[in-house]
This record gives structure tokens, C-alpha cells and sequence, in this order.
């Protein structure tokens, strides 16, 4: 019966990942090139972004704590998706300063506690010796989600214009709603959820004492804010600049999104058998290494047929580091009790790169065009390889064997 009981709950975390892929981001991918066509320029949207970014950052750890202590983390995925529909709705039918900042700062403060709380949940359902294939599991399905989402906006928009999105935003979050709800609390181990071993239940370290004595989780968190800095404006510049020389936002974004999702999904499938094969630590650099790459491409040839590559490496390089991410997080802390805090201190630091990234990217596309923001953020992930490789051993270390 027990085993019947978490079955069930861990189809309703699948079904959690396929309906967030929607709901977890509002408008997500579709803002920058929406509001651009309303006469939004690109570098008042990257200081939106950063704004965003920023309060991200601020509520991130504060919310990785309380994930931490808390056994209510079903709410703590149900809440946000409520607020953060409600701000991408007000955005959709009003995209004035109000609505885009104000919405856009309240979707990144709620936004900022899904991600730790849907990993500590995981985390609770499986165990650590389960984590990492649920992992990739669950980016499978948010990946599927979203390219659904996305065939689903791109029709919406062609038959019914903004109100069929209105319409399959409220869908989505619906269903990220009843599917949260179906996963049976009885089945959610706390003590596991923060990382302590099932053999010990005592609290592990207070406050942040731990992370900042841990050499491994500050330099995955500097790796990350490289990368991040790197590949965060990158597909909102292409959003951006093809919306404009196409002329229809969602159905422009709709078709440079689904390429990414797409390989992220054949990323997510080969992920665990990756990882068990060559390491995590392999699986990392090929993630890092993708992104110069990608900047290479996008920054020397401009045709629509660019999109393609680009938006594979995209696939390859933020799907990598979407699974393997958490699993290097638990790797480190195992046995502190610290899983969601340090996992959430991490996001917090590549938080920081992402934000400027964007404020950066919308200045160099006002100076020198798109093709010079491709060329220098592509060339700014080679230091976050390069950090990588020398600190190797620190930030992927062996599976615990057993």
C-alpha cells in the first residue's frame, strides 16, 4: 500500500514538472519579445530583468531556509503559482510601467521558492540514492511541458490572439495546482528533504555557518554566476530580435523556445546514463563548454536558420546544468541538513550573474547591435570552464557508494 501511495505521488510530482513549465514563470520566455513589440527597448527591459534578478536573489536564501524547517512544501508551490499567474495576467492586459515592474518584481520574490521547494520535495519522496534519476526525470517532464506549452501558445496566439494564452495560462496553473495537492504528504520524508541521513535525525548545522566553510559549494556557486552571466540574456536577445524582424512575438518565441525544449528533453533522458558513465564532472564541463560555442554561432551568422544550433547548445548546456546542479548541491552537503539552503545560496549567487547579465547585454545591444552581446557573453563562460576545470574534484565529487 505504501509503495502503491508513493507511486502515485511521484506520477503527481511528474505531472507537478510537466504543468510548471507553464506556471512557474508567467509569461516566461514570451515577455521580452511581447513587450518589445509594444515599444519596450531592450535596455529598459534588461533593467527589469535585473530588477527582477535582484529580488530574486534577496528572497532566494531566505526561502531555502524556511524549505529547510518547513512541512508544508506543498503550499509553498501552490502559493507562488497563484501569485505568479496572477502578475503575468495583469502584465498581459496592461503593459504599462506598473503592471511590467510591478509584476515582474513579484513574480521574481514568489518564483525565487518553487525551485528549492520542488527539489526538496523530491528529495523527500525518493531518498538520496534515487535523487539524480529523479532529477532528470523531472526535468523531462517540465522540458515535454514546455514544448507543449509551446505548441499550445503558438496556436493560441494564431486562432485566438491574447485571450487563448489568457486562457492556457489559468489551464496550467490548474493543473500545477491539483498536482501538487495529489502528492500524499504522508510520503514526504523532512529529515531526507533537507539532506540528513535516514539514520540520523538531528538538526544539521544552523544559519549559513556551513556553506561558508564548504570550498565545493562556493566554487559551483562562482562557476555558476560566470555561466549564468554568460547565458542568462542570450535567448531573450534572440526572442527579441527575431520577434522584431518577424513581427509576431509569441509565435517567434514559440518556435526559438521549442528548439531548446526539445533538446533539453533528449538531454534530460541521456542525463543519468551520462552521468553514471563518464561522472558528473564530465557532464558539467560539457554543459560549460556549450555556451561558447553557442556565443560563437549566434554573434557570426545572422539568419533565422541560425536559430537552430544556437538553440541546440541551449538544450545541451542549460539542460546539463539543470540536472546535474542539484545533484552536485547534495553531493556536497550530504548528511549537513542543509540541502535546500545551500541549494538555494547557489541560486542565489548565479542569480547575481544572471541579473547583471541582463542590464549588460541590453547596454551592448544599444552600442553595437545584438551580434556584439552574443560575442562577449559566449566569451565570458570560458572563465566559468576554466574555474571548472582547476576546482574539479571540489565541485562534482564520487556518488557516495553504497
Amino acid at each position: 500500500m505504501q509503495g502503491r501511495d508513493l507511486r502515485s505521488s511521484l506520477v503527481a510530482l511528474c505531472a507537478l514538472n510537466f504543468f510548471l513549465a507553464d506556471a512557474r514563470d508567467g509569461l516566461g520566455p514570451f515577455l521580452d519579445g511581447f513587450l518589445v513589440t509594444q515599444g519596450w527597448q531592450p535596455v529598459t527591459l534588461g533593467l527589469v530583468a535585473t530588477i527582477g534578478g535582484l529580488l530574486g536573489m534577496i528572497a532566494t536564501p531566505l526561502f531555502g531556509a524556511l524549505i529547510d524547517s518547513s512541512h508544508r512544501k506543498r503550499m509553498l508551490i501552490v502559493l507562488p503559482v497563484i501569485v505568479m499567474t496572477l502578475a503575468a495576467l495583469w502584465t498581459l492586459s496592461q503593459p504599462d510601467n506598473a503592471s511590467v515592474f510591478g509584476g515582474g518584481a513579484a513574480t521574481a520574490i514568489v518564483g525565487a521558492v518553487i525551485g528549492p521547494a520542488l527539489m526538496g520535495l523530491t528529495l523527500g519522496l525518493v531518498g538520496e540514492a534515487r535523487f539524480p534519476t529523479q532529477v532528470a526525470r523531472n526535468e523531462f517532464w517540465n522540458h515535454a511541458g514546455n514544448v507543449v506549452s509551446l505548441i499550445g501558445v503558438y496556436l493560441a496566439a494564431l486562432w485566438f490572439d491574447t485571450s487563448g494564452i489568457v486562457g492556457l495560462m489559468i489551464l496550467t496553473a490548474i493543473g500545477a495546482i491539483i498536482a501538487t495537492l495529489a502528492i500524499d504528504p504522508a510520503q514526504i520524508d523532512h529529515d531526507a528533504a533537507r539532506g540528513l541521513p535516514e539514520r540520523d535525525g538531528a538538526p544539521g548545522p544552523s544559519g549559513i555557518a556551513v556553506l561558508a566553510r564548504n570550498r565545493g559549494i562556493l566554487a559551483l556557486a562562482i562557476v555558476l554566476l560566470i555561466f549564468h552571466f554568460g547565458n542568462a540574456p542570450m535567448s531573450r536577445l534572440i526572442a527579441q530580435s527575431f520577434s522584431l524582424q518577424l513581427g509576431s512575438p509569441f509565435r517567434t518565441t514559440a518556435i526559438t523556445t521549442g528548439v531548446a525544449q526539445l533538446a533539453m528533453i533528449a538531454v534530460a533522458l541521456a542525463a543519468p546514463r551520462m552521468i553514471r558513465c563518464w561522472g558528473l564532472g564530465t557532464v558539467l564541463a560539457i554543459a560549460l563548454a556549450a555556451l561558447p560555442v553557442r556565443g560563437l554561432i549566434a554573434g557570426a551568422f545572422e539568419g533565422f536558420a541560425t536559430i537552430y544550433p544556437v538553440q541546440i547548445l541551449d538544450g545541451v548546456g542549460a539542460g546539463l546544468i539543470g540536472v546535474a546542479t542539484p545533484i552536485a548541491v547534495e553531493r556536497i552537503l550530504s548528511g549537513s541538513g542543509r540541502f535546500n539552503l545551500g541549494l538555494a545560496a547557489v541560486m542565489t549567487v548565479q542569480g547575481i550573474g544572471a541579473s547583471l547579465s541582463n542590464l549588460v547585454a541590453g547596454w551592448l545591444t544599444q552600442i553595437g547591435g545584438y551580434g556584439l552581446a552574443y560575442w562577449v557573453h559566449g566569451g565570458v563562460a570560458v572563465l566559468a570552464l576554466a574555474l571548472f576545470l582547476a576546482c574539479r574534484r571540489q565541485i562534482a565529487p564520487p556518488a557516495p557508494r553504497g
